[in-house]
């Protein structure tokens, strides 16, 4: 039976940059590095990013292509509004500007230094 997702993989043409970034923004540790570029950072709560060298450059993704379009990740009440101002003051490029619906939930879309996608999102009443 499956008991959920260990990691998401992600390309880049510059892994140790990557790597970095998401240690420096997100507070990631680096739990594996195999000594050839691939290397992979986790979250406080185990989930994992692993980043892979790509072979190769097709652009930015929109919001609507097909395939995985963005990361989410969780983060608390309070902190929300902090991480989004880190997050601009490291110069990201904003897909859509940080919200707050009629229910409370807050979002923030945006772009890692390599051009994917991530969710920012804090949820009152998480989904389960």
């Amino acid at each position: 039976m499956i008991q959920g997702i260990e990691h998401i993989a992600v390309c880049a043409k510059d892994t140790a940059k990557l790597k970095d970034w998401y240690i420096q923004m997100f507070d990631f540790k680096q739990v594996y590095d195999n000594g050839k570029g691939t290397y992979f950072v986790a979250a406080p709560d185990g989930s994992m990013i692993e980043i892979i060298a790509s072979d190769n450059d097709t652009g930015k993704c929109g919001g609507t292509d097909l395939g995985i379009r963005h990361f989410a990740l969780s983060v608390g009440d309070a902190d929300f509004d902090a991480m989004v101002k880190k997050l601009m003051d490291a110069g990201v490029e904003v897909v859509t500007e940080a919200k707050t619906s009629a229910k409370g939930i807050k979002t923030f879309f945006f772009r890692d230094i390599e051009g994917n996608i991530f969710h920012l999102i804090y949820r009152p009443e998480p989904l389960v």
